[in-house]
């Protein structure tokens, strides 16, 4: 039997079509940069990733843009990751995109509280604490953490910035693209499994760097970005910011008198955040304000460029 040649043309634009419903990549949004690294790594061609907050603008304070939540309202999954314009945001991404799929990915690991900076009534007893090395979350005095205004304890949300932490992470982008997506399940697997053994390879990296160094513990940051990086690798980070807040005069006094006491040679910042108190603390010590940015795009190369600078200027 002969198809007349209009049903042929019919069928050909329905199977092109199909196609190219088939090709079409998935809809993802990220909270963060990094996260995009995460995703496309797993991803490859088959995922087109959108950011919420862009470079040079702050996880707690950002609101998105009226053109992304348009972007949203296609967007197949949603990738949270605890920072804090999350909280209000979320709840309204969902509302916007009923069928959006959010995926927290923090529910997925052991969050650690926020470090507060030294405080000037630390007794005899603590510094030694602190002298004999790094505290870990579940040793940390109370008062070393920041609450919240019910008094809680703030979650650090910068599970991004430690590699035994992204390798779980990792396992949720993966299971959830697979989900997604489950006709290109080989791909996924096949990319994670690269993704992996560069996580691998960096927390190797990473370890020796600081094993080859063991008297260098403490750096010190305006904002405490750096605590799961700093539990990672043996170290502790000495933060100015508390509560998201500049110090006061006495407590800056207090950071001035520690930092001096310490041979403090170096403070780091975030270009997201102010640099005036660690500029005010450097100057007085004669100590260098570098860069170190916790949101950068390129992930491994920017831990790795962290530990060296971190290295260079620890004591």
């Amino acid at each position: 039997m002969k198809i007349p040649v209009h049903l042929c043309a019919a069928l050909s634009l329905i199977l092109i079509l199909a196609n190219s419903a088939l090709a079409a990549p998935l809809q993802v949004t990220v909270s963060i940069v990094p996260q995009k690294y995460f995703v496309e790594k797993i991803g490859g061609d088959l995922v087109d990733v959108n950011i919420m907050v862009r470079p040079g603008s702050s996880p707690a304070t950002y609101e998105p843009q009226p053109k992304q939540m348009a972007q949203l309202s296609k967007a197949d999954v949603y990738y949270a990751i605890g920072v804090p314009f999350e909280r209000a945001w979320l709840p309204r991404f969902k509302s916007a995109n009923s069928k959006l799929d959010i995926i927290d990915l923090s529910k997925s690991v052991a969050l650690i509280p926020m470090v507060a900076h030294v405080h000037h009534d630390e007794d005899e007893e603590h510094h030694k604490h602190h002298d004999e090395g790094p505290v870990s979350p579940g040793e940390s005095d109370h008062d070393d953490c920041e609450h919240d205004h019910h008094g809680n304890f703030l979650a650090d949300p910068h599970i991004w910035l430690s590699p035994s932490l992204v390798r779980i992470l990792a396992m949720d982008i993966r299971d959830t693209l697979i989900e997604k997506d489950p006709a290109n399940e080989k791909t996924y697997m096949a990319n994670y499994f690269r993704f992996t053994e560069e996580i691998n390879s960096l927390d190797k990296k990473l370890l020796q760097l600081f094993a080859d160094n063991p008297e260098k513990t403490r750096f010190m940051v305006y904002h405490p970005s750096w605590g799961y990086f700093a539990k990672s690798y043996g170290l502790q980070q000495i933060p100015i910011e508390m509560e998201g807040k500049e110090p006061s005069p006495r407590e800056l006094g207090e950071l001035t008198n520690f930092a001096r006491q310490n041979s403090v040679e170096a403070i780091f910042i975030q270009p997201q955040f102010s640099r005036k108190s660690a500029e005010a603390i450097a100057s007085s010590i004669g100590a260098k304000v570098l860069v170190a940015d916790p949101l950068a795009e390129d992930w491994a190369a920017n831990l790795e460029k962290a530990a060296k600078a971190f290295l260079n200027d620890a004591r």
